[in-house]
């Protein structure tokens, strides 16, 4: 019966392997939204003379917009592959020492702030573009946005009862 647990247990510990499959496959569309971002910004870059200031600013928002969402999916790949799979060989000191640093708890925050800052963008682009919107439609986009506000604000305050709690309990 032992043995039975001890491979049961090895193929659950091993399972961890496969998530390696979706932190490739975010590599590849990371790539392929940098090929995006690349177009976005000769588009930018080719019509810059010619654009008026508030589209000059919706272009460089939107690229603000992209490099937010680049760097929330290098967020999870990296943070994901430390927790969930093995540590980084080579991230002892040198370049590579911010790996680790990012638990599972402390990631949930870190993406919802970015997704708060990516929806804030967008919102601030529909609002510069309010005239082709309707008043119902920015009404919603904007209590959409609240919704994510007070979402990162609980997983803040819920972060925070669990760090004293802990630090509660390592301190009797």
């Amino acid at each position: 019966m032992k043995k039975l647990e001890h491979a049961v247990e090895y193929v659950i510990l091993a399972s961890r392997w496969l998530l390696v499959v979706f932190y490739l496959g975010l590599t590849a569309a990371l790539g392929l939204y940098a090929i995006s971002f690349m177009r976005k910004l000769w588009e930018y870059f080719s019509h810059v003379m010619d654009l008026e200031e508030t589209e000059a600013i919706l272009k460089i928002l939107s690229l603000i917009d992209a490099s937010l969402v680049a760097s929330l999916v290098v967020m999870v790949i990296i943070s994901g592959y430390e927790n969930f799979v093995s540590k980084f060989d080579n991230a002892e000191g040198g370049e590579l020492s911010f790996l680790g640093k990012i638990d599972a708890s402390s990631l949930k925050i870190k993406v919802a702030s970015t997704i708060v800052a990516i929806s804030s963008i967008h919102l601030l682009q529909i609002f510069l573009n309010a005239d082709k919107y309707t008043e119902s439609k920015i009404m919603w986009l904007t209590i959409v946005h609240m919704a994510f506000v007070l979402s990162a604000l609980l997983l803040a305050y819920i972060d925070r009862v669990m760090t004293a709690t802990k630090n509660d309990k390592k301190e009797e």
